[in-house]
């Protein structure tokens, strides 16, 4: 089980429409829920993420670190951290 804390739900309250068309979930409980649900990951870095999307397979080739962060799955926390939700 992955640890959410509450800047991290916060976020993925906040930002949930980037990656679904609407709202997944209203409290911190039901957002933890569904993050639960999707494993989603939080990662310390930007090369984390490079690391995760290597991991999964996801081609990245040609891809520039603006173009990974905005992908509609990595969600800035804002500490300089991210949390990756996988629809």
């Amino acid at each position: 089980m992955h640890e959410y804390d509450d800047v991290v739900l916060a976020c993925f309250l906040k930002k949930q429409r980037q990656l679904f068309p609407e709202d997944v979930a209203e409290t911190p409980e039901e957002a933890e829920a569904f993050l639960e649900d999707c494993v989603a990951v939080v990662v310390d870095s930007v090369q984390e993420v490079w690391k995760y999307f290597d991991e999964a397979g996801i081609d990245t080739e040609g891809a520039d670190e603006e173009e990974i962060l905005n992908a509609d799955e990595v969600f800035d926390i804002g500490d300089g951290r991210y949390l990756i939700v996988e629809g």
